[in-house]
């Protein structure tokens, strides 16, 4: 595991909680799904059986994935931030005579800009990450250049 996924607690909390679903109940149904297809005999001609196999490829790969994610998790500290931001820090930006906008600067796995969580990865989130208050940044994005301050970091 060479990359690290930076993830809030309660974003970890969220994908263990899925593994744990996916590995008992979920693969469970999966299970009998597959012994009622096969007892249906021909197997070549019978869908039930190739979609739950389908299913089957799909739930494994899914496990596989949150297994990597949660195995190779960093959790942010909440709280644990000087005036420097970072991965976890909320940071207040003003573009222009734009209204202020907080983002809170999370792991791409997390990253939901309608919920104002930004990726770390992002245009904007690799521009903000070792910056202060009061700094004003310019950066590309794919929609042109922007250019803003930072107002706060929390």
């Amino acid at each position: 595991m060479s990359e690290k996924t930076y993830l809030t607690a309660e974003g970890l909390a969220r994908l263990k909680a899925e593994l744990t679903e996916l590995r008992g109940p979920r693969r469970d149904d999966l299970s009998a799904r597959l012994r009622s297809a096969i007892q249906m005999g021909d197997l070549s001609e019978n869908a039930d059986y190739h979609k739950a196999k389908e299913d089957q490829g799909f739930l494994e790969g899914r496990i596989q994935e949150l297994e990597y994610l949660v195995g190779s998790a960093v959790v942010i500290e909440e709280g644990k931030h000087d005036a420097t931001i970072g991965v976890g820090s909320h940071v207040t930006i003003k573009e222009g005579d734009d209204p202020e906008e907080t983002y809170h600067l999370v792991g791409s796995t997390e990253a939901d800009p309608r919920k104002g969580k930004i990726s770390h990865e992002s245009p904007i989130g690799r521009s903000l990450i070792g910056r202060r208050a009061g700094d004003i940044i310019e950066t590309d994005t794919p929609a042109g250049k922007m250019m803003f301050k930072v107002v706060k970091v929390d």
